[in-house]
């Protein structure tokens, strides 16, 4: 029996994993990029080696989030890398709308599941409200159930301030958290839970034959 606990305790936290919020910074004085691509690639690198000032984390949720506030660092010349990780329940797969507020002085772009989605090489400065469609990434479309990886990147000459990232798929837009949106359990999980739950019965079984 306490094997069987161990098994649905281990596979309850498998499927309770929250969504996961990695949010990374570097030095970069590239200018606008001709493609999201090009954006992609220049943040990559950037990031790759932070140096003083910049760095990754885990953040909680995507809400008036800057280099300065998270790291404490440099307001000139940032790169950004956001990542989301995210999962999709069956009930909540159709028409969504991602919004992302930034302050990319030099553009950016968004990709999700490794395609680009968005992308603009002007001046972008969300300073906090989405009434001009010119200063944020905004997009709609279908998306499935299952697990899926939002990616934004972005440059920023000066001044570093506040992004948000959000969320819609029909019961209003919201801030993307940590404590929603959790990774759908894969087939395999199930599977080896399955099968261990199997195993272990198979066990108990013989164990009462021997008593017997």
């Amino acid at each position: 029996m306490k094997k069987i606990a161990a098994l649905i305790a281990l596979f309850a936290a498998a499927h309770a994993n929250a969504s996961l919020i990695s949010f990374q910074t570097g030095y970069s004085a590239a200018g606008p990029q001709a493609t999201a691509e090009a954006y992609r690639d220049v943040v990559e690198a950037a990031v790759a080696a932070p140096g003083a000032g910049y760095g990754v984390t885990n953040i909680a949720s995507y809400n008036n989030i800057s280099n300065q506030s998270i790291f404490g660092g440099s307001y000139t010349n940032v790169a950004f890398k956001s990542t989301i990780q995210f999962g999709v329940q069956g009930n909540q797969a159709g028409t969504w709308t991602i919004r992302a507020g930034v302050d990319f002085g030099r553009g950016g772009a968004i990709f999700l599941d490794g395609q680009a989605v968005a992308f603009r090489n002007t001046d972008m400065w969300w300073a906090g409200n989405y009434n001009n469609p010119s200063q944020y990434f905004q997009f709609s479309g279908n998306i499935a159930a299952g697990n899926h990886t939002l990616t934004v990147y972005g440059l920023e000459n000066c001044c570093d301030g506040g992004q948000q990232i959000q969320y819609n798929f029909g019961q209003g837009f919201q801030s993307f958290n940590n404590q929603t949106l959790n990774p759908v359990p894969e087939p395999e999980t199930y599977a080896l839970l399955l099968a261990g739950l199997g195993a272990v019965g198979m066990l108990s079984r013989r164990r009462q034959q021997k008593l017997a």
